[in-house]
């Protein structure tokens, strides 16, 4: 599903460039589980928005499912992303003037679904806010609002779903319940999830880690 091949990212500094990830080269098959884990500053979120095509590479190439995303232009891979790519943040990146319901509903409409609010409504259901739906952001906990994350980025039914530090904002009980959640729906939904996390519990459940050190992967296993 994912390639990576001699991947490198570096940003411009006074007096130079700063290299974050240097020489990447790995594989993410169809339907797995894959956690990037290091120290702060080693490069998980840098080489996760790369992945996504959030950003451009400076060298080196990134493959999903066959398209090559330096080859695209911005319009192209926004499009590609709408298409393919389901997103989780640490921050939740709900919009406050929407409620639940309709924060699920946007992306689906934005591609154009004709289903958009049923299928809304079921993946809220899912994630166990069926009596929650109508409620804006601020009258949400934290982990309601995570999960209304996650059942926005699954409904668009992604082939890839990527999720930085999706329980970083969270208390440790809430932050287990939305972590089964995503496992959950990632079987289910046979959607290939790589996650940036610094909880080595949540890593020892993905079927593969990756580590980075100092912008190098040192570790695949």
């Amino acid at each position: 599903m994912i390639k990576v091949d001699n991947l490198h990212k570096r940003v411009p500094m006074a007096g130079g460039e700063l290299e974050i990830l240097k020489g990447i080269t790995l594989e993410i098959k169809s339907g797995e589980s894959v956690a990037i884990v290091g120290a702060s500053g080693s490069g998980k979120s840098t080489l996760l928005g790369l992945l996504a095509g959030l950003d451009d590479v400076s060298s080196g190439r990134v493959v999903i499912d066959g398209t090559e995303l330096s080859a695209l232009d911005e319009d192209a891979r926004a499009l590609f992303r709408g298409q393919r790519v389901g997103f989780v943040f640490q921050s939740f990146q709900l919009l406050p003037a929407l409620t639940a319901l309709e924060n699920v509903m946007l992306p689906l409409e934005l591609q154009g679904q004709r289903q958009a609010q049923r299928d809304a409504r079921t993946f809220l259901e899912r994630v166990g806010l069926g009596e929650r739906m109508h409620h804006y952001p601020r009258q949400l906990s934290g982990g309601e609002q995570q999960r209304v994350a996650i059942a926005r980025a699954f409904a668009a039914r992604p082939d890839i779903l990527f999720a930085d530090e999706p329980t970083g904002n969270l208390d440790t009980a809430t932050g287990a319940r939305v972590i089964e959640l995503l496992f959950e729906l990632n079987r289910e939904e046979a959607t290939t999830l790589v996650l940036v996390t610094h909880d080595l519990g949540l890593a020892e459940r993905c079927e593969t880690c990756l580590r980075l050190d100092s912008g190098r992967l040192v570790e695949e296993g």
